[in-house]
């Protein structure tokens, strides 16, 4: 006789503060971000017919483009007792969990999409499932889980 199918189980909720963060992308481009860089300064060193003008120009550029793949890495996603914080590439955000309606990971999207209260979503890239798909998965189902718990926590003792 077949057991009859069941229900995924929702993840157990993780002690809080928890940080969610692409790991895999990040430890690629911390590394593409070392070798550009000392691969463009040892060019500028190499070459003979340069300038020291021009090497350190070499060796700004090598920066900079290191610096853009740092920035790249950035994205997170810290959730705490009071609530989450999401940092972007270019910016970072403060959400009560009352405010967070839904945690959502469509196949084919790029990162997390967190539905506010406001009637606008916002992504969260550090939960994506670009290298680690299963950990991104696994994430936004905890995050998910921590936002059902905080949010009916919340409007249970605004009732009470």
């Amino acid at each position: 006789m077949q057991d009859p199918p069941t229900a995924p189980v929702p993840p157990a909720l993780p002690v809080l503060p928890v940080t969610f963060r692409p790991g895999r992308t990040r430890a690629v481009l911390g590394t593409a971000s070392v070798a550009i860089f000392a691969v463009i300064t040892t060019i500028a060193l190499l070459l003979e017919n340069l300038s020291p003008g021009e090497r350190l120009s070499f060796v700004f550029t090598g920066a900079l483009l290191s610096s853009v793949l740092l920035l790249l890495s950035r994205p997170k996603v810290v959730a705490d007792e009071s609530g989450v914080t999401v940092v972007n590439i270019a910016s970072k955000r403060r959400l009560d969990w009352a405010e967070i309606l839904r945690v959502n990971l469509r196949p084919g999207d790029p990162w997390v999409f967190l539905d506010l209260s406001d009637g606008t979503s916002l992504p969260a890239l550090g939960i994506q499932p670009g290298i680690a798909k299963q950990r991104a998965i696994e994430d936004a189902r905890t995050l998910r889980a921590l936002t059902e718990a905080r949010s009916a926590g919340t409007s249970e003792q605004d009732q009470g």
